[in-house]
């Protein structure tokens, strides 16, 4: 079959437990999760570093190499809170709590795939919240940068 246009709403995100290694924990969208999805938009970014190595050999054209690959990834969406409870969705409360966790243990798996992979995007990373809040009439929002520690590996999804 040819590449086709998939649907943003149908990408899976999970956080792995540090509590519980292994352990994974969806965020809710529309495809993943239980209950009403939170999340509504994400989206990917790159960052690279690169070096000048343009010499007199060069002709004034300038050169370059890339030398260091960065990637984040945002995800926003409303905060889910239980009524009765007052706890938040599992995956946001794992996230908020491992935004707050410093030096070595600042850095946890999340992982993500698109509709009809058979593996996961596996990164090593750190988790940094976004704003929250709303308007007047406005349903609370929720965001989180995750940013990859290291090189991407993968995972056999289930």
């Amino acid at each position: 079959m040819a590449p086709r246009k998939y649907n943003a709403r149908d990408v899976s995100f999970e956080i792995e437990d540090f509590l519980n290694p292994g352990t994974w924990v969806a965020f809710r969208t529309a495809q993943a999760g239980s209950g009403e999805g939170g999340i509504n938009t994400f989206s990917k970014g790159h960052e690279y570093e690169s070096t000048d190595t343009t010499t007199f050999g060069s002709q004034g054209q300038a050169e370059t190499q890339n030398m260091q690959i960065g990637k984040s990834l945002t995800l926003e969406g409303f905060r889910l809170k239980d009524k009765v409870t007052g706890a938040l969705d599992p995956a946001m409360a794992l996230a908020e709590a491992q935004a707050e966790r410093l030096g070595d243990d600042s850095v946890c798996g999340f992982r993500f795939a698109a509709p009809g992979d058979t593996t996961w995007e596996v990164w090593q990373a750190t988790f940094q919240l976004g704003d929250q809040g709303g308007g007047n009439n406005d349903k609370v929002g929720w965001s989180v940068v995750v940013t990859r520690s290291g090189a991407a590996t993968t995972a056999v999804k289930a």
